[in-house]
């Protein structure tokens, strides 16, 4: 069993991770959390620059929103909006919470990606925690 379960879900998937979610309820630990994480990709200086302000704020407000709604009544999950980049951000705050399992879903892989996609073959390697990968 595992104390602390991150679920990163992709803000352009976020009703995908209903089969990460049953998978990390079967894992946690009685007292255990489990926190759903998304990542917005930050907006690169140069752009960021000509956009004001509150466009940002706006975008991640957004995301919780929907985070939220997709979670619905789930009171065992704890949502968590960061920006970043994916895989870098996923890692950094596995790292800095103690998260102790990672149960991440891939999306079908181009010929590119060969076994799974790229963000979960960064957050495989490079994760300091147990990962458990989904299809």
């Amino acid at each position: 069993m595992y104390k602390n379960i991150l679920i990163p879900v992709a803000p352009d998937h976020a009703t995908s991770y209903a089969q990460a979610m049953k998978v990390a309820r079967k894992m946690v630990d009685p007292d255990g959390q489990i926190t759903a994480l998304t990542v917005l990709e930050e907006i690169p200086n140069f752009v960021a620059a000509q956009v004001p302000h509150d466009v940002y704020k706006n975008r991640i407000a957004e995301a919780e929103d929907t985070l939220k709604s997709e979670l619905g009544e789930a009171s065992d999950v704890t949502p968590v909006v960061v920006s970043g980049h994916s895989y870098r951000s996923i890692l950094e705050y596995a790292s800095t919470t103690g998260v102790d399992c990672i149960v991440i879903t891939s999306h079908q892989p181009e010929f590119s990606d060969y076994l799974i996609g790229s963000t979960a073959a960064r957050v495989v390697r490079h994760a300091k925690c147990c990962v458990v990968v989904l299809r």
